[in-house]
């Protein structure tokens, strides 16, 4: 046999071959498609469900049998892979309406796996059937050959219910990536309606309609900049991606002398382990002061409760900021909106779709409208495709009744004719020659049963007929006319809105921001601040020094180094700012609340911890500011210069400081005072 081998550019065939895999990966895993809002894996395991009559009024069947019918059929990728599919559609707490309704043990909102796929059993829910329905078997959708050329398979469903709007979609492919957010569906059918009535509406018009994510965990988003950012955004590379702040559901009760925050919703795809474990170790590192105890009390009556007991002195809206800040108690949800969407479609199109060459469609990232319109130009082909099927039906078997007809009126001569035929072929073709019958009809003649040669019979026949005949007309006219189609769809979506919207769960606070002012992290309260000469600096309370009546012997107010002594010593808030001058002229900020509270015997911390203080610099002075809004510095050096600068000249943070006044050689800050 003669030699293949041919010479190739490595560089070229890597490219290649790597786009080639990326591009499975996003058409054949990762990515949903715009008009179902399905990965194949997913639209695959509703089919074989469908295919098995798994019907909301039935009875479920095993999983391990679902999974064995879409993997053996449709999806040979195992049951690794179609069975947390499965699970996934038939968790409240993943989809804002499940598409599979479980029986059994389907794992939990805390992250706990699905029992054994031997033990759980499902079926379809009534938002699945109107995903497929009748129009599947109506030459709506492209079918192809499944992985083995056996049977076929659709590559989009029909979709009477918005689902990538509505249940959202997450996925990872090669070089991109989609987070399509969850929505209300009665906020969604609502965009739609105002779609339909004006299609030049724009995608902020349609953000009030469609307020935001509608997660099916609740909880609350704080600010609408980034639900605006990624629904709105008409062009350009930020077109659909933004982020939005969610906060779980918190409230604080009263119980006798101690508050407990009391966590009833979480952000979505947030476990409740990992809040309680976050909070356990913000205990244990007493990073977050004040907490007592976490427990977790979710059970089947309350699938999520989380109560958090707060000390007697704990300042609970304080608590609760931190909790916020440093648990997922508090999450960012980043939207991502892009799906596959067909390329170069003809809207009005009538060829039924049963061929060998799948759709050409592509990734692209999409706004709220554009979502709204590719779902709409959907269901115009759907709806179209649907009519031209039932018009054809109709036209077929208007014509076999004719045909009936016809025979009634000669229905003696036909008699005679059938018994003298020699067998029924032959009978056939003289019934076509001599009557003008069609073979369909002759055909339909010949099975017809002698009840039918009654009168009533005949009546049957005629009402029959003139129904046809009215529904042909009607198909006709829809598919002459496009508003009549687009009243269809909006008949059905006022349908789908009445049937299955529920009110909205999360909630959207428009004036929040969710970013924290620092100062709502810490209760205020006033405190001793001291710097010894050495530069150790501590906080301690208030009431560490109590007062002495006479004759007092005094106590102790710190246990300093030998040759070290206190050198500044401050009475102030907590929420206040110690500027922290040095002997080089350099100026520091230190938050009160970031200085460690110490014992009153302490020694305390070195400054140099919190400050970028060089080793041959020393602190010269301390002064507490509130704000910085009035008053001066007045500074002055060893050489008799003398600065004198507003204080709000100094309002601006700097981790590595600042120079407050420019010394010579062998100079150095001897003296600082805040005057007004």
């Amino acid at each position: 046999m003669a030699s293949s081998i041919q010479d190739i550019n490595l560089t070229d065939e890597m490219q290649q071959s790597y786009v080639d895999y990326a591009m499975s990966v996003i058409v054949s895993r990762a990515l949903p498609d715009v008009r179902d809002g399905l990965k194949p894996s997913q639209r695959r395991v509703l089919f074989a469900m469908n295919e098995l009559g798994l019907d909301p009024g039935g009875a479920t069947r095993k999983c391990a049998n679902i999974t064995g019918e879409t993997s053996g059929k449709y999806h040979p990728h195992g049951d690794q892979t179609v069975y947390p599919t499965l699970v996934r559609m038939a968790q409240p707490w993943a989809m804002r309406h499940p598409l599979v309704h479980p029986q059994g043990n389907f794992g939990s909102q805390d992250g706990d796996p699905p029992a054994a796929q031997r033990y759980t059993e499902a079926k379809l829910t009534a938002v699945a059937v109107e995903m497929m329905g009748d129009e599947l078997k109506q030459e709506t959708v492209p079918f192809v050959p499944n992985f083995d050329q056996r049977l076929v398979e659709p590559t989009v469903l029909p979709s009477g219910f918005p689902n990538l709007l509505v249940n959202g979609s997450d996925g990872i492919a090669v070089g991109m990536a989609t987070k399509i957010p969850p929505n209300n569906l009665g906020e969604v059918c609502d965009a739609l309606l105002k779609l339909l009535d004006d299609p030049e509406i724009s995608p902020l018009e349609l953000c009030k309609i469609v307020k935001g994510p509608d997660f099916p965990t609740g909880g609350i988003i704080l600010g609408t900049d980034g639900i605006r950012e990624a629904y709105a955004t008409g062009v350009g590379p930020l077109r659909g991606k933004g982020a939005v702040t969610v906060r779980a559901k918190c409230e604080i009760e009263e119980r006798g002398s101690k508050s407990v925050i009391v966590v009833t919703e979480l952000p979505y795809q947030v476990t409740r382990h990992s809040v309680v474990d976050k909070v356990r170790e913000l205990m244990r590192t007493e990073k977050v002061k004040g907490i007592s105890e976490c427990h977790d009390l979710s059970d089947k009556n309350n699938p999520l409760l989380i109560e958090i007991e707060l000390k007697r002195d704990a300042n609970a809206n304080v608590v609760l900021n931190q909790l916020y800040k440093y648990t997922p108690l508090q999450d960012t949800y980043g939207i991502n909106m892009v799906a596959l969407t067909p390329i170069d479609r003809d809207l009005d199109s009538l060829e039924p779709f049963n061929r060998e060459e799948i759709e050409p469609i592509r990734p692209v990232r999409l706004n709220l409208k554009e979502l709204l319109e590719h779902y709409r130009d959907h269901r115009y082909v759907i709806i179209r495709r649907r009519t031209n099927f039932l018009l054809k039906k109709a036209r077929a078997r208007a014509h076999i009744v004719e045909g009936l007809l016809k025979a009634l009126d000669h229905i003696d001569e036909i008699i005679e004719l059938i018994k003298k035929a020699e067998s029924t072929p032959v009978a056939r073709e003289q019934l076509m020659e001599r009557f003008d019958f069609s073979e369909i009809q002759a055909q339909e003649i010949l099975d017809m049963q002698l009840k039918r040669l009654t009168k009533l019979g005949r009546d049957e026949l005629e009402k029959e007929l003139a129904e046809l005949r009215k529904k042909i007309e009607e198909y006709e006219d829809i598919l002459a006319k496009r508003e009549r189609v687009m009243g269809i769809i909006r008949d059905e979506i006022k349908d789908i809105k009445k049937r299955f919207a529920e009110p909205r769960r999360t909630v959207i606070q428009a004036s929040a921001t969710g970013e924290f002012d620092e100062a709502a992290l810490h209760a205020e309260e006033d405190v001793i601040v001291s710097i010894s000469q050495q530069a150790y600096v501590k906080r301690m309370p208030l009431n560490a020094f109590k007062r002495q009546g006479r004759g007092g012997v005094g106590v102790l107010g710190g246990d300093l180094k030998e040759g070290d002594y206190v050198e500044h010593l401050q009475i102030c808030s907590t929420h206040d700012t110690i500027l922290v001058f040095t002997d080089k002229g350099r100026l520091f900020w230190l938050k009160t609340w970031d200085i460690p509270e110490m014992g009153r015997t302490s020694r305390g911390r070195s400054i140099r911890n919190f400050l970028q203080i060089a080793p041959e610099e020393r602190v010269q002075a301390a002064y507490v500011v509130r704000d910085f809004q009035s008053g001066f510095i007045v500074m002055a050096t060893r050489n008799g210069v003398v600065k004198k600068t507003a204080l709000s000249e100094y309002a601006n943070v700097r981790a590595s400081g600042i120079n407050a006044i420019r010394l010579d050689e062998e100079d150095e800050l001897v003296g600082v005072r805040i005057t007004a």
